[in-house]
């Protein structure tokens, strides 16, 4: 979903509302350097399991209800869709204990976090910004993305869908944001597409050199 080629693997990654994602625990196992940040991290693995339990089964339903907004190829049923995120969840609780101890999953959450300026080549935030924007106002997704823009080189969103799986009301206002304040932003399309429409990123970069 992100386009990532081998070097951004290799590349000092910051996740942005990572949740209870594997993302960190695979690349953690393949010797590649994730940080991730998210307000789940405050809990217990014992307290997320929990909140996994009672919502995974609404994960399915909804899925069900919802079926033609999105692309059944590499993922074939609903059901199916709960068996893969469950795996991953799994994945990610194995991990959780020994990458909190080790600073990989960190209790902080845009727009503030508390790491140095430009302290990780990319910054990458999944099924948060932008598709949560009935409840998180163009004043929030502008100051999440400056935000990251602070703490990376380079930052990517994905997807630009909203939860009715149109296009979010706030990417132009983002991407103008952007654009006046001297970074490169573009939409570009990528392979994964899941929620039906939902294969653009947007992928931004810092300021402009105006030597």
């Amino acid at each position: 979903m992100f386009s990532l080629s081998e070097s951004d693997l290799h590349a000092n990654i910051l996740g942005c509302a990572d949740g209870p994602a594997s993302f960190n625990s695979e690349m953690t196992r393949r010797g590649n350097r994730v940080t991730s940040s998210d307000p789940l991290y405050q809990f217990s693995s014992e307290q997320i399991r929990a909140r996994i339990d009672q919502t995974s089964q609404l994960l399915v339903n909804q899925a069900a209800q919802n079926a033609h907004l999105f692309v059944w190829n590499q993922i074939r049923s609903p059901a199916e869709l709960l068996q893969v995120r469950m795996q991953a969840m799994e994945n990610f609780l194995a991990d959780y204990s020994t990458g909190l101890s080790a600073g990989r999953y960190t209790n902080q959450s845009l727009p503030d976090l508390n790491f140095p300026d430009q302290c990780f080549d990319l910054a990458l935030c999944s099924h948060f910004l932008f598709l949560y924007s009935d409840e998180l106002p163009s004043d929030f997704h502008l100051a999440a993305v400056a935000e990251m823009c602070r703490v990376a080189r380079e930052v990517r969103i994905f997807p630009l869908l909203d939860m009715r799986a149109g296009t979010s009301a706030h990417l132009m206002p983002v991407i103008n944001h952007l654009r006046q304040a001297g970074f490169t932003a573009q939409i570009e399309k990528v392979e994964y597409e899941f929620r039906r429409g939902g294969n653009r990123m947007l992928r931004f970069k810092p300021k402009i050199s105006r030597s």
